[in-house]
């Protein structure tokens, strides 16, 4: 399958730089993709659109300061380095994408802060500017993430943020991301309670957002792209309550499409949902049967990218296009801090 497929002109002033005021008052484009319909609302109206019995999945992963700059220290250059995720096995050894990445060689080594509070040094050269980092330090690794680092905000958002927990979900839990799992963002405590009273169970695992989830595809065919591998958890509480939704037919709803991967990528592999905590790498696209999912909250994506693909996989090619091309001549916000779609089927 082409890439071209999965090609829309996006008119630039609808990448969203700055979150809605209120989280919950942000756009939802509601989404019937049996009947092939669409009706826009406000996100608060997620509420009506949910029903007693239906299981609320949400990826409770918690964005850490990933984003590092400093000092290569053979030639005095400045280097500037994402945390993607600690390297399974290899304690304080992250794999990072770094800039410039040719001037980072097998034992290059980087120093941060200015009392060289933190020093790097470069144990393995992957392609694609991806490092392995041993990372060198006294006390507790967040800890000093925290004073030095800074958020990781994508790169077409071209200001930082006034607070840094609008890059956060009001559920933001489990330390260990280098990206948002924004379609949660549009949720507030008061909303998230609502949704309790009316009946809805809210169920959390975790996925760590790393390179799998926002790398380009640079291949024509899509057939071709390797997804790279993300840490994900999901404890014997989460499991059991959705295998008992699942046995009951009640609704399966993701919160974004980090939720997609992580529940479908277990079911795959355990046909059912089994607590662990492993890796994935799975790649969603057209022609792939969704198994647990029944419904998706998710933003609006990027033109070519892998979650335009899983959401064609979910309600179809033509019918995404057809939606987003509405979204597109409403002015709908898109990528991380813009607004988003609910898509059921009954």
């Amino acid at each position: 399958m082409d890439i071209s497929l999965f090609d829309f002109d996006l008119p630039e002033e609808l990448i969203a730089q700055s979150p809605a005021q209120k989280r919950d008052e942000s756009r939802l484009l509601v989404i019937d993709k049996k009947n092939k319909t669409y009706e826009d609302h406000i996100f608060h109206d997620i509420i009506d659109c949910l029903k007693p019995g239906d299981v609320l999945v949400r990826n409770n992963t918690k964005v850490i300061p990933a984003r590092m700059f400093g000092i290569k220290k053979q030639t005095n250059a400045h280097i500037e380095i994402l945390l993607l995720h600690e390297i399974e096995g290899e304690k304080d050894t992250w794999e990072c994408i770094t800039r410039p990445a040719k001037s980072i060689k097998i034992g290059t080594e980087i120093s941060f802060g200015e009392n060289e509070e933190l020093k790097g040094v470069c144990t393995k050269v992957c392609d694609e500017g991806i490092r392995h980092i041993k990372f060198i330090y006294k006390g507790i690794f967040l800890e000093i993430l925290d004073k030095l680092g800074k958020m990781p905000l994508p790169p077409y958002i071209k200001k930082q943020l006034d607070e840094n927990d609008r890059y956060q979900t009001v559920y933001a839990k489990i330390e260990g991301s280098a990206a948002a799992p924004t379609a949660g963002f549009h949720f507030t405590p008061q909303l998230l309670e609502k949704i309790k009273e009316k009946g809805v169970e809210i169920i959390d695992i975790t996925l760590h957002i790393g390179l799998g989830t926002f790398r380009p595809v640079k291949v024509d065919k899509i057939e071709d792209h390797v997804m790279h591998s993300e840490v994900y958890e999901i404890d014997e509480y989460a499991a059991s309550r959705i295998n008992l939704a699942l046995k009951e037919n009640r609704r399966i709803i993701a919160v974004g499409t980090t939720s997609v991967r992580t529940l479908e990528a277990n079911f795959n592999k355990y046909q059912k949902i089994y607590p662990c905590k492993e890796s994935t790498n799975i790649f969603i696209k057209p022609g792939y049967e969704y198994k647990v999912v029944k419904a998706l909250i998710t933003n609006f994506h990027l033109p070519k990218s892998t979650l335009i693909m899983l959401v064609s996989a979910f309600m179809g090619r033509e019918f995404t296009l057809e939606v987003y091309e509405h979204a597109i001549k409403e002015k709908y916000r898109f990528f991380s801090f813009g607004d988003s779609m609910f898509i059921y089927e009954k």
